[in-house]
């Protein structure tokens, strides 16, 4: 039986423990699960192990988790036209996007705005879906959509089942994997020990930019400070924002993706599974890194060109791991190669963008090398 290695795990803990130390992060979490198990979680800061923080993006894959479901019924086909589950939805040129498209951020409209009052109900959000516009032509690219596509998505959910994402999320995954700390879209009054996002640090200057990334300004796209921010919020968090939404602590988040590495309750078919777990459909340059996405349908795949730490999974884990990071430096993975699944949240939003890669880079890459 695969076993952590404790050298390893103390490195990973010294080095999570170091910004908390050192005053630039209020608190992190950080777990590591095999064989089906949670076999590390540990808490540094101003928290405790129950305390649930925002994943932001690394909400996304549950979302897809449950297109996967509809994908292995037959409910759904990824060359589908979206307009033929939402007609609202098949205008502006839209009536050729597929859900293949959506799932790989190829579909063209990145920048299509989502907001109240129109986000709180079924209705309003199709009649956002309607006056949506292209940004680019459909297929020819990949943009990072970082809350329409998966606003879509979860209309999807409700068009095949009936059910509002929140209620089907709960329904078809996490109470069968048993995951009881993640929630999306609770009401106020279940809100209780989430960690509020708050904002440390200084903006890297325009000269170090330029040293890392070759640019002197990194361009304000919609994942905002102002947007992060808004997610602490009561009624932000009730919405169930599908793109970025989700809390949890750290070990829910290491067991769904060991629940994707095995699929101990039978929740997928098995050839969708192994598709959205390694079969990269999306080549397409990262139009901010530059580097391939590697993506899969709802998922990042490390890739064995040496830029897995692009692709916010560290420099150690093995081409096949999988994984979905999110915004604030949020990371979460699976590496077939070891089975081993990891997590690292944290309530510090850094506002030097670059010593937060470095940090995400770190932490990935010393969970990865835990396994005996």
């Amino acid at each position: 039986m695969t076993t952590l290695d404790r050298s390893a795990v103390d490195a990973l803990f010294a080095r999570a423990r170091r910004d908390i130390d050192d005053g630039l992060l209020p608190s992190c979490q950080v777990a590591l699960a095999l064989d089906g198990e949670v076999l590390v979680h540990e808490v540094f800061g101003d928290a405790d192990l129950d305390t649930r923080y925002t994943i932001f993006s690394a909400t996304k894959p549950f979302i897809a988790s449950m297109v996967w479901q509809l994908l292995g019924e037959g409910s759904v086909t990824p060359d589908q036209p979206v307009a033929d589950l939402i007609p609202e939805f098949g205008t502006n040129g839209k009536d050729a996007i597929t859900l293949d498209h959506v799932l790989q951020h190829t579909a063209g409209f990145p920048h299509a705005p989502l907001g109240p009052p129109l986000w709180d109900t079924h209705e309003g959000r199709r009649q956002a879906f309607s006056e949506w516009r292209l940004n680019w032509p459909v297929g020819s690219a990949f943009e990072y959509h970082p809350t329409s596509a998966h606003w879509v998505l979860a209309e999807i959910v409700h068009a095949v089942t009936g059910q509002d994402h929140t209620d089907a999320l709960r329904q078809r995954v996490l109470e069968p994997l048993g995951l009881t700390s993640f929630v999306l879209g609770p009401p106020p009054e279940q809100q209780t020990g989430m960690a509020d996002l708050v904002l440390v640090g200084e903006p890297a200057t325009p000269d170090e930019l330029e040293a890392a990334m070759g640019i002197r300004e990194i361009p304000v796209g919609e994942v905002t400070d102002e947007a992060l921010m808004n997610l602490n919020t009561p009624a932000a968090r009730a919405i169930g924002l599908p793109g970025g939404g989700g809390v949890s602590n750290a070990a829910d988040v290491a067991l769904f993706y060991q629940a994707l590495l095995h699929d101990p309750k039978g929740l997928w078919d098995p050839e969708v599974l192994t598709d959205v777990t390694s079969v990269v459909r999306n080549t397409y340059p990262d139009p901010m890194l530059g580097v391939p996405a590697n993506r899969t349908r709802g998922l990042v795949v490390a890739g064995d060109d040496g830029r897995s730490n692009m692709r916010g999974m560290g420099r150690t884990v093995s081409p096949q791991a999988f994984g979905h990071n999110g915004a604030a430096g949020q990371v979460a993975w699976a590496d077939p190669a070891t089975g081993l699944s990891f997590c690292y949240l944290t309530n510090g939003r850094d506002l030097h963008v670059l010593r937060e890669h470095r940090r995400t880079t770190a932490v990935a890459s010393f969970a990865a090398v835990c396994t005996g």
